[in-house]
Formats: structure tokens, C-alpha cells, sequence
């Protein structure tokens, strides 16, 4: 006689197919959360579905997409509902970055950014969200980054996007704290993952940065898989990423700007 599953929470995780976004992935996974795998990638995602099966013995869906296409969040959604599925937590991982002066990258390059970083993500909390509240339970962690706290020259367009996830989600956190539904920004410094070997192809710089500034993407997926969990409202992951960001708070606007001229002069960036 075949058991029957109990019913398990199911979490959402965009941009799972690498990096931060499938170390989340495996955070969930091991604490006994259903998955539904979103990215672009087909075949990466199927294989971190069935690693994570094996491994965890929970149920993976994968949804290739490309997010920021108009309309792809609520595609998505549709599609869950029809499958019978409601999401318990939303991942918000999916994001793009481009460095470089801003003057030299093509408007394309910063509509990217824009559309994934920002639109996109504000469209799957618009999916998901309202039926989070309605059910009076869920659990929201939008990926963002230290570049939210401090104007980052040579990351203009990234650091801003990022600065509207935090600022979204310190609001949303407000808005929903009776709702049942917590809201968490993880906010990682620089962390060893594919974007960062994609910064570090384009900018030698990158690649002379001392090791103690670099993150390892499983403690950061832990300590914002924790925050999550603990519906903690901002998560900055590692002693020094949460120094900088304490002193970046406390310091006048006009001295953070000069302080990040010098460190875009530095590294050649304008």
C-alpha cells in the first residue's frame, strides 16, 4: 500500500538555475519544501530538480522562463494555479548585472537591468502576493544587495534597481505585518558566483579583490534561507558586508559619493 505525502510548504525560487538562487534552492529543499525551479535555462534547471529529489526526497517543478518578458509572472501564476499549486514563498532571485560606465553602455544594457531587476520582480509579488495575504500565511525573500545601501559608480543602473527591491520591501514589510505574510530582503556583498566571473572577465580589477571581501554563495544562501524562515526584514550576510553597510548608514551623503568616485577612478570604471 503506497504512503500518501502529507502536504509540504512550496517554494518559488526564481534564478535558481545558479549561484545564490540554487543554493537557495537546496536551502528549501533540505528544510522539506516542494520546489518550483524558475529560469531561463531548461536543462540546468531538470538537473538541479532531480539532484534535489534524490537528495531531499521532496517534489520539483521546473517553469523555464524568461522573466523579463512582459506578461511571463502572471503566465506563470496561471500556470500554477491550473496545476492546483499556491506558492507559500516567493524567492525573488532573478537578476542581472552590467558594470561599466554608464555613459558607454547602450540604453538596452540599462533596460535589461530594469526589466528583470526591477519590473519583473514587482510583477511576481503582484502575482503572488495578494493570495499570500488572502490565505493569511506566507513568505517573501526578494534577493537585493549592499549596492542598495550607497551610490556605486561604475554600478549605477544595478545599484539603483537594488535599491528599490530594499526600499519595496521595507514597505511591503510594513504594509503586510498583520497580514500573516513577511517580506525579507537579503542583501549580499560580493559573492563567488557566475556573475561575479562574468565581472571579473570584463574587469581585471575584479579580480584582484582580497578573498576576505568575497562571500561563499552556500553561507549566504543559509543566512537568507534563516531570515526567511524568521520573517526578519533585512538580512546582510557576513561581519564585513554588515560593517560597511553600518558605516554607509552613519556617513553624509556627499562623503559616500566621493568615497565611491575614488574606488570608480581605481578600478578604471570612468
Amino acid at each position: 500500500m503506497s504512503r500518501v505525502r502529507p502536504h509540504q510548504p512550496l517554494a518559488l525560487v526564481t534564478g535558481a538555475s545558479s549561484g545564490i538562487g540554487e543554493a537557495l534552492a537546496g536551502q528549501f529543499a533540505a528544510a522539506g519544501h516542494d520546489l518550483v525551479l524558475v529560469a531561463r535555462s531548461a536543462d540546468k534547471l531538470q538537473a538541479l530538480a532531480a539532484a534535489l529529489r534524490t537528495r531531499h526526497g521532496v517534489t520539483v517543478r521546473v517553469e523555464p522562463a524568461d522573466l523579463a518578458v512582459p506578461h511571463a509572472a502572471a503566465a506563470l501564476a496561471a500556470r500554477l494555479d491550473r496545476a492546483g499549486l499556491s506558492v507559500d514563498v516567493l524567492v525573488n532571485n532573478a537578476g542581472v548585472l552590467a558594470q561599466g560606465a554608464f555613459v558607454r553602455q547602450e540604453a538596452s544594457v540599462h533596460r535589461q537591468m530594469i526589466d528583470l531587476n526591477i519590473t519583473a520582480l514587482t510583477a511576481l509579488l503582484s502575482a503572488f502576493v495578494p493570495a499570500m495575504a488572502q490565505r493569511g500565511a506566507g513568505r517573501v525573500l526578494n534577493v537585493a544587495s549592499i549596492a542598495a545601501f550607497q551610490p556605486v559608480p561604475s554600478l549605477a543602473t544595478y545599484a539603483a534597481t537594488k535599491a528599490y527591491v530594499l526600499s519595496l520591501t521595507e514597505s511591503l514589510a510594513v504594509e503586510l505585518r498583520d497580514s500573516g505574510v513577511t517580506v525579507t530582503a537579503l542583501c549580499p556583498g560580493i559573492t563567488a558566483t557566475p556573475m561575479l566571473d562574468s565581472a571579473a572577465a570584463a574587469n581585471a580589477q575584479v579580480s584582484r579583490l582580497p578573498g576576505m571581501l568575497i562571500g561563499r554563495v552556500e553561507e549566504v544562501a543559509r543566512e537568507g534561507f534563516a531570515a526567511c524562515m524568521n520573517g526578519d526584514v533585512i538580512c546582510v550576510p557576513g561581519a564585513v558586508n554588515q560593517a560597511a553597510v553600518l558605516a554607509s548608514r552613519g556617513t553624509p551623503k556627499w562623503l559616500l559619493r566621493r568615497v565611491a568616485g575614488l574606488f570608480g577612478r581605481k578600478t578604471g570604471q570612468f
